[in-house]
């Protein structure tokens, strides 16, 4: 007996526990505020601008900086421009 109409919940169910899985892992790893090493626990506060500066803007936040801010820049351009849509 097999639930088909399951399966696109559980696919949705994975991917979001995925991406929390994801973040959850990039957190603990590269996190400057997090400190896993007795040494870095000990300083009460870190002077590390670069690295805190380095994880906020990641490669992905600069791809986006070059990218236009729509979702799907040809529905929004046919729903925009009536007149050009002949």
């Amino acid at each position: 007996m097999t639930y088909v109409q399951v399966y696109p919940l559980i696919a949705a169910v994975s991917f979001v526990i995925g991406m929390c899985i994801f973040q959850l892992t990039r957190n603990v790893l590269m996190n400057p505020d997090v400190r896993i090493n007795k040494a870095h626990r000990a300083t009460a506060v870190l002077e590390n601008y670069e690295e805190g500066e380095k994880y906020a803007e990641h490669g992905f936040r600069k791809f986006l900086r070059t990218r236009s801010p729509e979702v799907m820049p040809t529905i929004n351009g046919f729903f925009s421009n009536p007149k050009n849509n002949d």
